[in-house]
């Protein structure tokens, strides 16, 4: 067996591949390359490197884009490229890493498809384009990305050059971690000053952020309008309706959704979807289309089974969207990004008060020595969107949840309310219920403008849009 056969990825019940089959496979093909265009994103991503080098100058800057991840046995997840990786390079291919050297340049070492004199195209399960579809050549990756692109099997030997000082994006691609000494405290800065990077939002990514959200509203509305199957089958059916939505507009979820009926509802990321929807309970969908640019929306809405709020689901819907909208009301640039989350818990803490539950005064719940409202809050009410749903998750504190809020940053706003169902101390009539209101929010340069609006949010908007979608 030779050494290329060795490394295919083939399992032990595929067919025998005869020299005579093999040699006849490796004839007859149109090997001409596509015409590529230039992805719209390669310019932006040429900046954005800058930006990156500038914060490290005279020296090499590693990010791996990542590979595959397994599911079961020899079954692999759908590829999905690291964000960093993809966010410098615009580049969705597997394998691939990102190089920016001491001098600003960059290359992309990537895994391009084979040629036919191999018998990679049509065996190997995991890169072969018979298998696994056509990956784009060298050249159409250098056209399309605007970056040169090296055979990923040269990156050992261009990181092993001697006295660069190099910073490797970790935790991504373990064979790209095994080729650099790491030093923890450069390595997590690197991480640190990407996810910095990615905080203030251009024109072209809040293009795309909105039309995760325009999908992610379309996707919401196609389960109201299969009720009578959700109704029949429970959470999953209106997982897999939302699912196909994100399929056919995006990429794919952004995250597992949340379908979460009655009790369900107080598990803040329940995502078995495995419980029957009941009429008389609410419904919380917390759903995001991840666009094909990768960036996501993140949405959530709380609905009544029935189509029409019972008087106490009303209430205590209405409190939950009165603490949005005081949030809503508090955020604009310069402000501190917890600005949002200190007017809904004002909201939400007044109103637990009124209902009696809290075991001190209002005042002294809101202390930060106390916060005991919180076991009826949770979480906290905002987190940046973009790329990833909890995006540049690895920037400073300083530059992020303790800092102000900028003009094109873009966060999401979701107050929220749960009663567990074993809670002895709120009232039976409250146990079991959750309710949730998440809207993804652009920082304008008076304020915030609502991506989601489209998706109605008050309870007599709701009720109508529901009557109007179930026909």
């Amino acid at each position: 067996m030779s050494d290329e056969t060795a490394d295919l990825k083939t399992e032990q019940h595929d067919p025998a591949v005869p020299e005579a089959y093999a040699a006849f496979m490796r004839t007859g093909w149109d090997e001409r390359e596509d015409d590529v265009r230039r992805h719209p994103v390669a310019d932006l991503a040429a900046q954005r490197r800058a930006r990156l080098a500038a914060a490290f100058p005279g020296e090499r800057l590693v990010l791996p884009g990542g590979g595959y991840k397994v599911r079961a046995y020899d079954t692999d997840y759908r590829f999905r490229a690291d964000t960093a990786h993809a966010y410098f390079s615009g580049n969705q291919t597997s394998d691939a890493t990102l190089v920016i050297e001491p001098d600003g340049s960059a290359a992309l070492y990537a895994r391009p498809r084979s040629t036919r004199d191999s018998d990679e195209f049509f065996r190997d399960r995991q890169y072969g384009a018979l298998w696994a579809g056509k990956r784009p050549s060298a050249g159409e990756l250098e056209a399309a990305l605007g970056l040169p692109v090296r055979h990923v099997d040269t990156l050992a030997d261009d990181l092993s050059a001697a006295g660069v000082k190099t910073r490797v994006h970790r935790g991504v691609a373990g064979g790209v971690d095994a080729l650099v000494e790491g030093d923890a405290g450069r390595d997590t800065e690197l991480a640190r000053v990407a996810s910095e990077l990615r905080l203030v939002k251009d024109a072209w990514e809040i293009g795309e952020l909105q039309a995760a959200v325009d999908a992610t509203v379309l996707g919401f509305e196609d389960c109201v309008r299969e009720w009578d199957g959700v109704l029949e089958h429970g959470e999953r059916w209106l997982e897999g309706t939302f699912f196909r939505r994100a399929r056919t507009m995006g990429n794919d979820l952004g995250y597992d959704s949340i379908v979460a009926c009655g009790p369900h509802a107080t598990t803040l990321h329940w995502i078995e979807n495995s419980g029957p929807i009941v009429p008389g309970q609410l419904l919380l969908c917390d759903m995001g289309v991840e666009g094909a640019n990768l960036y996501t929306a993140d949405i959530t809405r709380t609905i009544p089974v029935s189509g029409t709020f019972s008087p106490l689901q009303r209430d205590l819907y209405t409190l939950v969207l009165d603490a949005q909208e005081a949030a809503l009301a508090a955020l604009r640039p310069g402000v501190r990004f917890l600005a949002g989350h200190e007017a809904a818990m004002q909201v939400l803490a007044h109103g637990l008060g009124d209902l009696g539950l809290l075991p001190a005064s209002v005042e002294e719940a809101l202390s930060p020595d106390s916060r005991v409202y919180a076991r009826w809050t949770l979480h906290g009410v905002s987190h940046m969107l973009g790329m990833d749903v909890h995006d540049c998750g690895q920037a400073a504190p300083a530059a992020y949840r303790e800092a102000e809020l900028v003009e094109g940053m873009v966060l999401t706003v979701e107050p929220g309310l749960y009663f567990q169902a074993d809670d002895l101390l709120v009232p039976e009539e409250l146990r079991g219920i959750g309710i949730r209101i998440e809207d993804d929010v652009l920082v304008t340069a008076d304020g915030v403008r609502n991506l989601s609006s489209a998706l109605p949010r008050t309870p007599d908007a709701i009720e109508r849009w529901m009557g109007e979608l179930r026909g």
